[in-house]
């Protein structure tokens, strides 16, 4: 693997919470290659089993729901267990709920499809605390190990639906705009500990979640994608690798030692664009 710039992680333990998606999968073999000890966190085995057949390093899977938190602290005795007490989480799973999307962009009552009235309340309390509520169990669980450890970070995987809320996911956009704002009280809290708490806002990279969203059942693009890449200057999505030199920085002592409380967007020029 081509890493961004050096990055001795050699002895430090990183936690990743939704290891085994595309993001997640992409910081675990990056960060063993630096020689951390990755805990991969996920709710199920089989889908990290592949992903740890490909990391070249110290990887293991712990499984853990982040919606529970007696999960998480199970989670957390079995890896100090196994690797010692983490220095590194990074907050990534996530995820949005069919049921909680609407079918049209805008209102129109003579529509015949799924609208805004139509959303379906579990799903929408699902896809809140699969994204935020995950993030905040997390950091309880795990942060009073990280403090007082040299390099101790918390990295908070944000989004485009933080600044300027999608169409049709308005839960997922609502969860992530939480997401970026308890990455900012987060840091503020723990500033006099040391324990540094940043958060990447991601443009758009295909992924488990989103794949029916960007391509159709031919694998030819969506509408919605067509319309995602007009409006990203760089004119294509992500590759999930992209988002490594923003991680090691955010992660780095050396490089980000006097820096807290950030969101960094990664989006091919997303946010910066007008539309004109």
């Amino acid at each position: 693997m081509k890493l961004p710039f050096q990055l001795d992680l050699s002895g430090k333990t990183v936690v990743i919470t939704g290891g085994s998606g595309v993001l997640g999968a992409s910081f675990a073999k990056a960060l063993a290659a630096c020689g951390a000890k990755v805990a991969i966190l996920a709710r199920k085995k089989e889908s990290a089993q592949e992903l740890l057949n490909e990391i070249e390093g110290e990887a293991a899977f712990f499984q853990a729901d982040v919606t529970n938190i007696e999960s998480l602290k199970q989670a957390r005795d079995e890896v100090i267990s196994k690797y010692g007490k983490p220095t590194i989480l990074i907050n990534g799973a996530g995820g949005n709920n069919p049921k909680a999307t609407t079918e049209d962009e805008f209102y129109n009552p003579d529509a015949q499809m799924k609208d805004f009235f139509q959303l379906d309340l579990d799903a929408l309390k699902m896809v809140f605390d699969l994204n935020f509520h995950g993030a905040l169990l997390a950091s309880q669980v795990f942060a009073k190990d990280l403090i007082g450890q040299e390099g101790a970070s918390i990295i908070n995987i944000s989004s485009m639906n933080a600044y300027r809320p999608l169409t049709k996911i308005p839960a997922y956009s609502g969860a992530k705009a939480a997401v970026q704002n308890l990455t900012m009280w987060l840091a503020t809290y723990f500033a006099g500990t040391g324990l540094r708490v940043n958060a990447i806002a991601p443009g758009f990279f295909v992924s488990h979640q989103n794949r029916d969203l960007l391509f159709d059942k031919e694998g030819k693009p969506t509408p919605r994608t067509g319309k995602i890449l007009r409006a990203t200057p760089m004119g294509r999505f992500g590759e999930a690798d992209e988002l490594l030199g923003t991680l090691f920085y955010l992660i780095s002592p050396q490089a980000s030692s006097f820096v807290t409380g950030v969101v960094i967007p990664v989006d091919g020029g997303f946010s910066a664009y007008s539309g004109v």
